[in-house]
C-alpha cells in the first residue's frame, strides 16, 4: 500500500516538473523578447546578419577559389538562442541555400531552400552511403534549374552514376536557357571515372561564371562552346586525365578560352589539358590580370602553350613540373626563358630563398623572396624536372645546376638542398650573399665546401656571408671528422661567427671532436631525430 501511494505522488510531481519546463520556458521568451536584440534590430537586417554570417564561415568560392568547404557542425547553432531568431532564420531562405556535403544532408535540407540561391556540394567517394540521387532530389534540383537559382556545384565524388545523374538533372532541356546564375563549377571524377559533360556546357549560359575547375576524365566535345560561353572567368584549373575518352583540346580552342576570359587572375592545365597540337599562328594571349599559373605536363606541349601567353610583370606564384626534357632542354629553353622573367620582375632583387630536393629521380626547386616590403606580394617560383626514368646522379646534378642557373643568384641569403651534389666551386661563389645553408646527405671529404687551392679563389672563402650551417645524414670518409673541423677553422677565421647543427643519420663522434667543434663556432647543436628537421 504505501509503494502504491509513493508512486502516486511520484507521478504528481512529474506532472508539475513537466508543467514548470513549459513556464520556463515561456519565461525565456519573454525575456529574450525584451534582448536589445530583439527589440531594436529589425528582422530584414537580421536576417542579412545570419547570412553574412553564414557566407563568412563557409568562404564565398570567389574569395576562395579552390575549394567551397561548406557549413561546419553547429553552423546553424544561432537559431537555438531564442524563438524569434529561429522565426527570422526559417523565414530566410538564403541561410538554407546550402544543402550539406552529402547526399543525406541534401535530402534533409532542400525543401526549406525554396527559391533561394543554391550551393550544391558533394564530397568523398563515400559521401552518401545507401543514399541515391532519387527522384525527389532529381526534382528538387530540376526545380533550381528551371528557377535559374544554382549558384555554385562542387561534386567530388568517384560514384559515376550519382554524377552522371546529377550533372544530367543540372542540364537544361534547350540550350542556351538556363544557369545564366552559376558562379562556380568545381567536379572531380576518380581516376578511372570518365563523364561525357559536353551537353551541360553546350545548354548552358554562363555568363556569371567565375571559377572552373575539372579534374578527372571529362569529355568535351566542343571545347568552342566553352570559350563562347564563358567570358568572366577569374579562376580556371584543368586538370584533364589522359585518355581515349578525354580528348585535349586544340590550341586553336584553348586559346580562345583564354582570350574569352581576359580577367583570369588564376590558371592551373596539367596534363591532357595542355594542347598536344600547333594551330600554326603566332598570336599571344594576353593575361595582364594572371596572379598565379600552375602548368603541368609534357615538357615541349607545355612551353609551346607559355610561349603563347603574354604575361603580366610580375605573378605572385609560377609553378612549372615538366616531364620528359632532356638536359639541353633545360639549358637551351627553359632557362632563357626563366631568366627572362626573373629580370622583369624587380621583387627578385631582393632577398631570396632557393630550396632544392630530390623524389624518385626527380628534381624540384623552389625560388621565393624571403625578406621583401610589406606593401608587395611574396612572389614564389617552382620549377620542376621529372623524366621518364630515373637518370644517373650526374645527369640529375646537371638538370639541377641549369635550374638553378637562370636564378638571380646574388640576393639568395638562403639555400637548402637534400640533393647529394657536389657543390662545386663557381656554383657557391655565384651567390656570396648566403648567410643560411643546409645541406642534406652530406659526405665529408678532403676540401668540404672549400676553395680549390689551385684555383681562381684559392685564398677567398665560397660564402663570406655564411651565418648558419646545417649539415643532415652525414657519411664521413674513413671515419675522418677532420674534414668538418678543417673546414670550421677556415670559415671561422678572422673572427667570423657561424653556428652548425647536424641532424638525421649522423655517424658517432667522441667527446675531443664535439669539444674541438664547441670551441670553432658560437653554437653547436646535434639532433638525430629526421623528424625534427626543418627551418627554425
Amino acid at each position: 500500500m504505501g509503494r502504491e501511494a509513493n508512486l502516486h505522488v511520484i507521478q504528481a510531481l512529474e506532472k508539475q516538473i513537466e508543467e514548470g519546463k513549459g513556464d520556463i520556458t515561456r519565461l525565456k521568451r519573454a525575456r529574450n523578447s525584451l534582448l536589445n536584440i530583439s527589440t531594436r534590430v529589425p528582422p530584414e537586417i537580421l536576417a542579412h546578419i545570419f547570412v553574412w554570417t553564414l557566407f563568412r564561415e563557409a568562404g564565398h568560392p570567389l574569395d576562395s577559389p579552390s575549394h567551397f568547404h561548406g557549413l561546419r557542425k553547429g553552423s546553424y547553432n544561432f537559431t537555438l538562442v531564442c524563438h524569434l531568431w529561429f522565426e527570422v532564420a526559417s523565414c530566410t531562405p538564403e541561410i538554407w541555400s546550402f544543402w550539406g556535403n552529402n547526399l543525406q544532408d541534401w535530402k534533409k535540407c532542400h525543401r526549406r531552400s525554396g527559391a533561394a540561391p543554391l550551393d550544391l556540394v558533394l564530397y568523398g567517394p563515400d559521401c552518401a552511403p545507401g543514399v541515391l540521387f532519387d527522384k525527389s532530389l532529381q526534382d528538387a534540383v530540376r526545380n533550381h534549374v528551371t528557377q535559374d537559382t544554382i549558384r555554385q556545384v562542387h561534386l567530388m565524388t568517384y560514384d559515376h552514376d550519382t554524377l552522371t545523374s546529377i550533372l544530367s538533372t543540372l542540364t537544361p532541356d534547350d540550350e542556351g536557357g538556363q544557369n545564366e546564375n552559376v558562379e562556380s563549377i568545381v567536379w572531380q571524377t576518380g581516376a578511372f571515372t570518365s563523364v561525357d559533360v559536353s551537353n551541360f556546357f553546350a545548354r548552358s549560359r554562363l555568363s556569371r561564371l567565375r571559377l572552373l575547375g575539372l579534374t578527372g576524365r571529362f569529355h568535351i566535345s566542343s571545347w568552342d562552346r566553352l570559350a563562347s560561353g564563358t567570358t568572366f572567368l577569374t579562376a580556371l584549373s584543368l586538370e584533364i586525365n589522359e585518355s581515349p575518352s578525354t580528348p585535349s583540346p586544340t590550341a586553336s580552342e584553348l586559346l580562345k578560352i583564354l582570350t574569352s576570359n581576359p580577367n583570369l587572375r588564376e590558371l592551373s592545365l596539367s596534363k591532357a589539358a595542355l594542347p598536344n597540337d600547333t594551330d600554326g599562328s603566332t598570336f599571344t594571349v594576353p593575361l595582364q590580370e594572371l596572379k598565379t599559373l600552375s602548368l603541368r605536363g609534357d615538357f615541349h606541349r607545355l612551353f609551346e602553350l607559355l610561349h603563347r601567353l603574354t604575361l603580366p610583370q610580375a605573378l605572385d606564384e609560377m609553378r612549372l613540373a615538366v616531364s620528359n626534357p632532356t638536359v639541353e632542354d633545360i639549358s637551351q629553353t627553359l632557362a632563357p626563358y626563366m631568366k627572362d622573367y626573373f629580370q622583369r620582375d624587380v621583387r627578385f632583387r631582393d632577398t631570396l630563398e632557393i630550396s632544392s630536393y630530390s623524389s624518385y629521380g626527380s628534381i624540384s626547386v623552389v625560388v621565393g623572396v624571403v625578406s621583401t616590403q610589406a606593401t608587395m606580394p611574396i612572389p614564389l617560383v617552382s620549377l620542376t624536372v621529372d623524366p621518364n626514368h630515373i637518370p644517373p646522379p650526374n645527369v640529375l646534378e646537371e638538370f639541377l645546376v641549369n635550374l638553378i642557373a637562370p636564378i638571380p643568384r646574388e640576393p639568395v641569403k638562403f639555400f637548402t638542398t637534400d640533393f647529394d651534389m657536389k657543390l662545386p666551386e663557381e656554383f657557391l661563389f655565384a651567390m656570396p650573399n648566403i648567410h643560411t645553408l643546409r645541406i642534406c646527405r652530406v659526405k665529408l671529404t678532403e676540401g668540404f665546401l672549400q676553395p680549390n687551392p689551385n684555383g681562381p679563389h684559392s685564398k677567398a672563402k665560397l660564402l663570406p656571408s655564411l651565418r648558419s650551417l646545417s649539415l643532415g645524414n652525414i657519411a664521413l670518409t674513413d671515419g675522418n671528422w677532420g674534414h668538418l673541423t678543417t673546414y670550421l677553422a677556415h670559415q671561422t677565421s678572422e673572427d667570423q661567427i657561424i653556428s652548425l647543427r647536424m641532424f638525421g643519420d649522423v655517424p658517432s663522434i667522441c667527446p675531443e671532436v664535439v669539444s674541438e667543434i664547441e670551441d670553432l663556432v658560437g653554437e653547436f647543436v646535434l639532433h638525430r631525430n629526421p623528424a625534427t628537421w626543418g627551418r627554425q
